[in-house]
């Protein structure tokens, strides 16, 4: 049986589908407050069987960091996809990512190696692969480098650091490291967000631009990678590196509204960062403008998929189909 951690999220609810159509047995863990409809819904989006699929999980109420819960859950299990975690960039939240995102994941790969699991899959981040020097192309290689970065890739790679250890420890693994992931559904929370944000028609856009996946060719290399021999190798998923620019304007033309045409100056982010710490004093919300997000905001990062496609011989789905697809179903909710 195949435990999936994280199956409420965009990923996690499009990695079950794909299980449950292979016809594989499959248990998923998740919060008391997390809302299984949300799953359901994606499942719809697809299938008219959608509904039927989705009772065929095993949901059990378990949180990564409730061992005696995780214990419970790994009855049977065979392999893990660990997809689990907070998204977060305000540095406020820090400790609380550390605790979910590290210290979840160490306790998920302890009990995978109490119980003999035969194989995990864990999704992790790009940005914890390290920025390349003068704007060349960053590959898996690249070393670590915590400057400019936020803490939500900081708190993932101390979760890559509890992968690593695991797999000295006679746990094989496999890891993935997305772009940003596009794909319809979570409209309010993650990289959904793209699409309510487009849907506004700001005329504005971030001069910087960095690597985009489609939640579908996410998926896909996760399973490919489990169904493989491949054990403790990482692999980037970006299918284009591209600006900010080009990809709120294909999210607008998606939606119905006109593209953003100005770009926004470096004065204007850092003018915003100030106003989003007065609005967080103010309203004790979380930060949203940071001194990282503005550095990935004004630089352009390119990420290397050539050890992916070598390796497994993967080829990347074009971005237009997914985001035709989940822009439509945005408009279907919204409209």
């Amino acid at each position: 049986m195949i435990l999936v951690t994280g199956g409420t999220g965009l990923v996690g609810a499009h990695l079950l589908l794909n299980l449950l159509e292979k016809g594989e047995q499959i248990r998923a863990i998740h919060r008391k407050t997390s809302r299984l409809d949300s799953v359901e819904k994606v499942f719809n989006y697809y299938t008219s069987a959608g509904s039927s699929l989705f009772r065929q999980i095993d949901w059990v109420i378990a949180d990564i960091n409730d061992i005696p819960a995780l214990e419970s859950a790994f009855e049977n299990i065979t392999h893990v996809y660990h997809a689990a975690a907070l998204i977060s960039f305000d540095p406020n939240q820090f400790e609380n990512l550390l605790k979910i995102n590290a210290e979840g994941t160490a306790n998920l790969v302890n009990v995978c190696i109490k119980h003999e699991v035969e194989k995990l899959c864990y999704v992790s981040t790009i940005g914890t692969i390290g920025k390349s020097i003068n704007s060349t192309i960053a590959n898996e290689n690249n070393e670590w480098n915590d400057q400019h970065v936020n803490v939500y890739a900081k708190a993932k790679y101390e979760a890559e650091m509890e992968v690593w250890r695991a797999s000295q420890e006679g746990l094989s693994v496999v890891m993935v490291n997305p772009g940003v992931i596009l794909g319809p559904g979570f409209w309010e929370t993650g990289t959904g967000a793209l699409f309510t944000a487009a849907n506004k028609g700001y005329s504005f856009y971030p001069p910087g631009g960095t690597g985009f996946v489609t939640v579908h060719d996410v998926v896909r290399l996760m399973i490919a990678l489990m169904d493989s021999s491949i054990e403790n190798e990482r692999f980037i998923a970006v299918a284009e590196n591209l600006t900010f620019k080009n990809i709120l304007t294909r999210l607008a033309l998606g939606l119905g509204k006109t593209p953003p045409k100005r770009q926004l100056k470096f004065w204007q982010l850092e003018l915003g960062r100030i106003f989003d710490i007065v609005r967080s004093s103010l309203t004790r919300s979380g930060r949203k403008i940071t001194r990282s997000s503005i550095h990935s905001l004004k630089h352009r990062d390119h990420y290397d998929n050539d050890k992916v496609k070598t390796v497994l011989n993967f080829e990347f789905e074009t971005l237009d189909v997914t985001i035709a697809f989940s822009c439509q179903q945005f408009l279907k909710e919204y409209s």
